[in-house]
């Protein structure tokens, strides 16, 4: 983005990189004296600037460490390198499942997910912020598919596809925003619906993200399943520091603490966060680490991890089975 008049790149504050970009003021600072990358001026106040190519630069790093990238590998490259490893995004991601691994999920999950038709025209309403037709239109596909389909089918593959379109520079991020709103709105209602439908039982789920941390539609989508399943949900919302999560876990009698990840902040904060709050919670407390961040699955085949990674929507219902199958072999085994 230029000025009209001048011709001069618009400079942008680092609160507004940080509303555009999801990336937090201190991991900007730590990125500037880490990887040399940004590289802003300064203003009369002080202040630090971004120019347009350095915003640019930061949404793909964005999207690249949320598609498993590790920052110190990304995030001082140049716009090209960037672009290159940025496209197409959706395609390295299938690429982290074996054909073996798909093979097992068909088997366990049911029938292999439907392609969403209506991803294109969902976009093209978001364009238009038409909210009216949008919200119909996604009401509409719920009605269709029943809310496990409409998640795992229709709005993880369009969180992409708008992730993308943003990237891009086709979205504002006002419109990644309405997005999202429409979204959450619809899931909360059918989440509703469906918890009142059901007679919730354990596992008590408490669900929240780290400090720095602020995605939530995951994490909405991530409570959804559970309620599916028949779970309890205390969710917290994001950015909740560790004494908080230990604190809330006591007292309201959680089973499991389910921690929704991006790829935002730094892997080895992360490992070191959950290593934490593994040592404060008691012992009969699961983890569960949601997202598609590699950190969170080393240690997985050994089982030295101490929490239960669920890269996956549909890795959920498997993590509900296998925890009252553990707990309640009586009850597993009228259910089998």
């Amino acid at each position: 983005m230029t000025n009209s008049v001048s011709g001069e790149s618009v400079r942008h504050s680092i609160a507004d990189v940080e509303r555009d970009t999801g990336l937090s003021k201190d991991t900007l600072r730590v990125w500037e004296r880490r990887y040399g990358f940004p590289t802003p001026t300064r203003d009369a106040q002080g202040e630090r600037e971004y120019d347009d190519e350095q915003l640019l630069r930061l949404r793909h790093v964005r999207r690249l460490i949320d598609a498993g990238h590790r920052p110190g590998r990304v995030v001082a490259l140049a716009l090209p390198q960037l672009l290159a490893l940025d496209t197409p995004v959706q395609a390295q991601r299938m690429q982290t499942e074996s054909p073996a691994e798909t093979r097992r999920e068909r088997r366990r999950g049911g029938p292999a997910p439907q392609p969403c038709e209506h991803i294109g025209p969902w976009l093209a309403l978001l364009d238009l912020q038409d909210v009216g037709a949008l919200r119909l239109a996604l009401q509409q596909a719920l009605l269709e598919r029943g809310l496990a389909r409409l998640l795992v089918e229709c709005i993880a593959p369009m969180n992409m596809q708008v992730g993308q379109a943003w990237i891009e520079g086709r979205l504002a991020v006002y419109q990644e925003h309405l997005y999202t709103e429409v979204v959450q709105g619809l899931l909360r209602q059918a989440m509703a619906q469906a918890a009142g439908q059901r007679v919730l039982q354990p596992p008590r789920v408490l669900l929240t993200t780290l400090p720095g941390e602020p995605h939530a539609l995951g994490l909405l989508m991530a409570e959804c399943m559970l309620v599916l399943e028949g779970c309890q949900t205390v969710p917290l919302g994001t950015q909740t520091p560790l004494p908080e999560i230990v604190a809330a876990a006591e007292a309201g009698g959680a089973d499991i603490v389910a921690l929704g990840f991006s790829g935002i902040q730094n892997p080895r904060e992360v490992r070191t966060a959950l290593e934490q709050l593994r040592q404060r919670l008691p012992p009969q407390v699961d983890i569960w680490a949601g997202g598609q961040v590699p950190v969170l699955r080393r240690g997985e085949r050994s089982g030295a991890a101490p929490w239960r990674p669920m890269g996956r929507l549909v890795d959920i219902p498997m993590g509900v089975a296998a925890w009252r199958a553990d707990r309640s072999p009586l009850e597993g085994a009228a259910g089998a």
